[in-house]
């Protein structure tokens, strides 16, 4: 068992490559797609407060429905912006991954390395064909 967890969209490229990192450290985390299975109030509110970013910078803003609901306005308080995620999960960035290490929005998806309690067991490259990791498990 892991204590891994990855809040995963599996049309999203960099959330594919994040979960293929954490398969390649040798883990199999628990896969949460989001789109299917949000989180809840509380679970988002910790998901953000553990990776120590903003309401705002948690928040897909290339979102087509971003633009939609005028959520780029900067008046619009957390509460709202938070209420605007649970209405409508696609605004969630991803992917999100809690390890035992941390909370991050892995994006750039490397940015999981960071938080992998075990190291790399080999060479990665992204979906793009960007190496990530050498053949000894280290980060390039």
């Amino acid at each position: 068992m892991t204590d891994i967890t990855i809040y995963h969209n599996p049309k999203c490229g960099t959330s594919r490559n994040t979960l293929a990192m954490i398969r390649n450290s040798g883990a199999e985390p628990q896969v949460i797609e989001y789109l299917k299975t949000p989180p809840t109030r509380e679970q988002l509110l910790a998901l953000i407060a553990a990776s120590g970013l903003s309401v705002r910078e948690v928040m897909r803003s290339k979102e087509a429905l971003y633009t939609e609901l005028g959520l780029a306005d900067p008046a619009r308080s957390d509460a709202e912006l938070i209420a605007a995620m649970l209405a409508h999960p696609i605004l969630i960035n991803r992917p999100i991954v809690v390890t035992p290490l941390g909370t991050r929005l892995c994006r750039p998806s490397e940015l999981v390395l960071d938080i992998l309690p075990q190291p790399q067991q080999g060479a990665f490259s992204k979906e793009d064909g960007e190496a990530v990791v050498d053949a000894q498990g280290r980060r390039i």
